[in-house]
């Protein structure tokens, strides 16, 4: 599930969002800071200061994830089912580490939200999908542009 392309994805990627809905649908989309892919099939996201993530995943484990590079104007959103890994337990422990890894001693880890992926699809900015000559460096170079960045 978790290609080669979308690891890659995921480890340039400095922001995913997380979106959750509570037992009524209301949605909530929040921005992790600390996410890592487990295997091939699963995301860990740390819960750093996501009382309403937490709250509405306890309701409903329904979960859309998405980390798009800005530049390149590419990434890919992921659905599946959280479920909360918490402090103590032997899965909190297990999965700790790599979070912690990029996290450091800067954030609590209060839960790791484990996402079971069900599916992954791409997403494209609209430039490519409605111009088939439509190039990524002229995606990058137009990105850099309009947010006055300049390439090492």
């Amino acid at each position: 599930m978790l290609t080669n392309d979308v690891l890659t994805a995921i480890e340039d990627s400095v922001l995913c969002w997380l979106a959750t809905a509570d037992k009524d649908g209301f949605p909530n989309v929040s921005p992790k800071e600390i996410f890592v892919a487990h295997g091939e099939s699963t995301l860990l996201i740390a819960h750093i200061a996501s009382p309403h993530s937490i709250k509405n995943i306890k309701q409903n484990p329904k979960v859309c994830v998405s980390f798009v590079d800005v530049f390149k104007q590419k990434g890919y959103k992921v659905k599946g089912q959280a479920t909360l890994l918490t402090q103590g337990s032997a899965e909190y422990q297990q999965a700790l580490p790599k979070l912690h890894k990029l996290a450091g001693d800067a954030f609590v880890i209060q839960a790791i939200i484990e996402v079971s992926i069900d599916s992954c699809k791409a997403i494209l900015a609209p430039s490519y999908l409605f111009n088939p000559e439509t190039k990524q460096s002229d995606q990058i170079a137009s990105a850099m542009q309009t947010y006055g960045v300049k390439p090492l």
